[in-house]
Order: structure tokens, then C-alpha cells, then sequence
């Protein structure tokens, strides 16, 4: 009789993983960024638990028993990640979440030439499929997290916790170059033109969180000046900053758009001149501004579509 033991424990820490995987994407729905990304997200959930199911009749098979709190630990695995990821990064979570399919991907072909090596068809054919699952979800991950390092908007959203934390980041890694006197002028121009500029950074920290149709005239107005004062004292990275925000929220002015006359197209126009964006930044523009103002499906449609591909040809992954 063949010694299956190798087997039977590969396939025990596969089902273990499996069930936190499936408890991480019940979680992962909550931050889907559209009912498209959510209904994916549930379908994936599915495959997720029938793949579990598989994996227990391959061990039921074999003569071992799957392990009867797997589903508990896997609950309990996912709450402790969602709490700790809360203190963390938008992107140190989904990089915590592709290290766990990358596992996955890396025991699924393990077991594949265990099984192969004590001629078990089955087995193999387990395998593959789960190969076959886990090298989409990495491909999918990857593409999220290059988005989100070309500035998003991604398949996925920050929750509020995770924006303040990211936002407070990169405030502790932005150099200091501006002057208090460039600094002071700017806030008495936000100031003048609308509600605190502390009050709209607040706000731009976690814009995807915020509907675009919330900025009034006067936040827009009091950024768009900020941006000009800040810019003209010399201090370009608040500036920068500034002029982030507004692109963010939909607030920069048809001017400012990287397709010019973009107001005056009709939906087939603008996609069409959207798919000829090469930049990230160009294409989260009229994103953006598509999204706070018409909020045409096709145009927003074929934006997300050209913001992934720029991803995934910045990841390589194709």
C-alpha cells in the first residue's frame, strides 16, 4: 500500500488555508469599489468553498479526516488579519492577502507532484484545478496592488482606518520644503475662499470613501487656490499634493483634463479617446471627473478597463 501520509498533511494545510481564503474574501467584499467587483468577489467566495469541499472528499478518500475546525481557525485567522490590517496600509493588506495565495499557489504544486509521484489521478487533477484558481487570484491581487501604487482608483477600497494610516505616511515621508511664511499664505487663501484647508486634506486622505458630489463650489474653489498659492511660494510637493486631491475628487476644471474638449463628447467619443491614454495619472483623471459629474457607465467602464491594463502591463502580466 502506498504511503499516503505526505499527501493527506499537504491537503489538510490546503483545506486550512482554504478556509481563512474564503473567510479574507468575505471580508474583501465589503471593500469592492463597485457591485461588479462585489458580485465577482461573492462568485469567487463559491468557487472558494467548492474547492474546500473538493478538498475534503480528496482526504476522505485517501483514508484521512479533514480537520473539523479548519473552518473555525479560518474564521478566526481572518478576524485577526482584518483587525491588524486596520494599523496597516491599504497595500501592506492586499500584500498580506497575496502572500496567502501565493501559499496556496505554491502547496496546490507541491501536492500536484506529490500525487503524481504515487500515481494518483485524482489528486492531480485536484491539484490543477486549484493551480489553475490561485494563479488568477495572484494575477487579480497583483493587478489591484498596481493600481494602487499608479494611484488608483483600484477594485478595491481603503477603509477609513487604513486611508488615515496611509495618508499619515506619507506625511511622515514628505520632505519639509516649503516655507511657514508659503504655508500661512496658503491657509489664509483656503480660508478665504471656503472651509478649512485642514478640513478638505482630511477629506482627500480618504476621497474614494466620499462621493465626489459632496465638494461644493467653495472646497473646490478654496483647493484650486491653495494649489496656485502654494505652487507660486515655491512649495511644488504641497502643491502637488493639492492638485492630487483635486484630481481625485473630479474637481479640476475641463481645462485641466488630459483630453481636450472632453465636456463636449458624447459617450462613444470618450471612450474611444480614453483608450488612447498611456498614462495612469491621465486616465485617474477623467476617471475621477467622469465619475462627480455626467457618470456615464461606458465611459466609466472602459477608464477602469484602461487603468487595469496600464496595470498589469506595468506588472508584466501581459
Amino acid at each position: 500500500m502506498p504511503d499516503t501520509s505526505t499527501l493527506i498533511t499537504q491537503l489538510r494545510t490546503i483545506l486550512d488555508l482554504t478556509n481563512t481564503e474564503i473567510q479574507v474574501a468575505d471580508t474583501r467584499r465589503a471593500q469592492a469599489r463597485t457591485e461588479a467587483v462585489a458580485t465577482e468577489l461573492a462568485r469567487n467566495t463559491d468557487n472558494a468553498r467548492d474547492r474546500a469541499d473538493a478538498i475534503e472528499r480528496a482526504l476522505r478518500e485517501l483514508g484521512g479526516l479533514p480537520d473539523l475546525v479548519g473552518p473555525l481557525l479560518g474564521r478566526a485567522a481572518s478576524a485577526v488579519k482584518t483587525v491588524t490590517e486596520q494599523a496597516q496600509p491599504f497595500d501592506e493588506a492586499l500584500l498580506g492577502d497575496l502572500a496567502l495565495e501565493h501559499q496556496l499557489l505554491d502547496r496546490a504544486r507541491y501536492l500536484k507532484a506529490l500525487a503524481t509521484a504515487e500515481h494518483d489521478p485524482g489528486v492531480v487533477q485536484l491539484a490543477e484545478r486549484l493551480i489553475i484558481a490561485h494563479s488568477a487570484t495572484v494575477e487579480w491581487l497583483t493587478t489591484v496592488l498596481a493600481e494602487e501604487a499608479l494611484g488608483g482608483p483600484a477594485a478595491l477600497r481603503r477603509t477609513p482606518m487604513q486611508a488615515a494610516t496611509g495618508a499619515a505616511v506619507r506625511l511622515v515621508n514628505t520632505p519639509m520644503s516649503w516655507s511657514a511664511k508659503g504655508l500661512d499664505r496658503a491657509m489664509d487663501a483656503a480660508r478665504s475662499t471656503g472651509p478649512r484647508i485642514d478640513r478638505l486634506l482630511g477629506r482627500g486622505a480618504h476621497a474614494g470613501d466620499i462621493a465626489a458630489k459632496t465638494i461644493t463650489a467653495s472646497s473646490n474653489a478654496a483647493l484650486e487656490r491653495a494649489e496656485h498659492v502654494t505652487r507660486s511660494e515655491g512649495a511644488d510637493t504641497i502643491a502637488d499634493a493639492l492638485h492630487s486631491v483635486r484630481t481625485t475628487t473630479g474637481a479640476l476644471t475641463p481645462g485641466e483634463l488630459p483630453i481636450a474638449d472632453y465636456d463636449d463628447l458624447n459617450v462613444s467619443e470618450a471612450v474611444a479617446e480614453v483608450k488612447e491614454l498611456t498614462e495612469a495619472a491621465d486616465v485617474r483623471a477623467i476617471l475621477a471627473y467622469e465619475e462627480a459629474h455626467k457618470n456615464r457607465h461606458g465611459v466609466v467602464s472602459a477608464a477602469q478597463t484602461r487603468l487595469a491594463a496600464i496595470a498589469q502591463e506595468a506588472t508584466g502580466i501581459r
